[in-house]
């Protein structure tokens, strides 16, 4: 009877222990905030994510400045910057390569980073825009807001060969991104490879974008540090 007894109390805790052990990794990841940070680049402009502002946190919780002829961006809520003067209509390619200098520097799994094009009422509650975003595992998510947030390559995004791997935590990657409006069509390359193309009907529409006309910029998620090169326009 004892022995029944050791038996089922080591099972009572080994079972506790992996409750706790599942519990923490499903628990979902804090959004840091970066010391000294804030928007240091004249011009530009930025709004995180609603689910960061209900926790209180706000844009100075991340750094957004100026490298070299790019920014630096580090941060801890996932943000999204612009410059309102940055605007661009009809057949357009929005490009910008990014650099994470050591992969997964701020967190514990990948997060990605990317362009945003078609901004309209920015920073307002019914800002509307959508991004193309590379992660340093092969990964790549297109998502918008409209204002409140959509999926077009599905919640977990997608894998295309075109998206650089890094070796491992701590070593550099890019990726060099690109979305483009061409007549009837949006699309998203990374790395010079097209990786996803949406009918334009299917991204202006209710609850979406109001147009593909607007801003663009660049979209970091939470706990991520890189920097953007080259950002530019390309007209046909």
């Amino acid at each position: 009877m004892k022995l029944m007894i050791r038996v089922v109390t080591v099972a009572i805790v080994m079972t506790g222990a992996v409750f706790a052990q599942e519990k923490a990794a499903a628990a979902p990841e804090v959004a840091r905030a970066i010391a000294g940070g804030g928007i240091k680049v004249p011009g530009w402009q930025g709004v995180i994510d609603p689910g960061a502002v209900k926790q209180g946190q706000t844009i100075n919780d991340d750094k957004f400045a100026k490298e070299g002829a790019g920014f630096a961006v580090a941060t801890g809520p996932a943000v999204t910057y612009w410059n309102p003067a940055n605007k661009v209509s009809g057949d357009y390619t929005v490009s910008a390569t990014f650099n994470e200098a050591k992969y997964m520097n701020l967190n514990s799994h990948p997060h990605p980073y990317g362009i945003v094009i078609a901004g309209n009422d920015m920073g307002t509650a019914t800002q509307s825009y959508v991004y193309c975003a590379a992660y340093g595992n092969g990964n790549f998510i297109v998502r918008g807001f409209g204002p409140d947030a959509f999926q077009l390559n599905g919640r977990m995004g997608g894998t295309s060969d075109a998206v650089h791997k890094a070796a491992g935590p701590g070593s550099p990657v890019s990726q060099e991104i690109a979305m483009s409006v061409k007549g009837d069509t949006v699309t998203c390359s990374i790395n010079g490879t097209v990786v996803a193309t949406y009918a334009k009907s299917d991204v202006v529409a209710a609850g979406k974008l109001k147009s593909t006309d607007g801003v663009y910029g660049i979209r970091f998620a939470h706990n991520t540090d890189a920097t953007v090169t080259n950002l530019k326009v390309t007209k046909p």
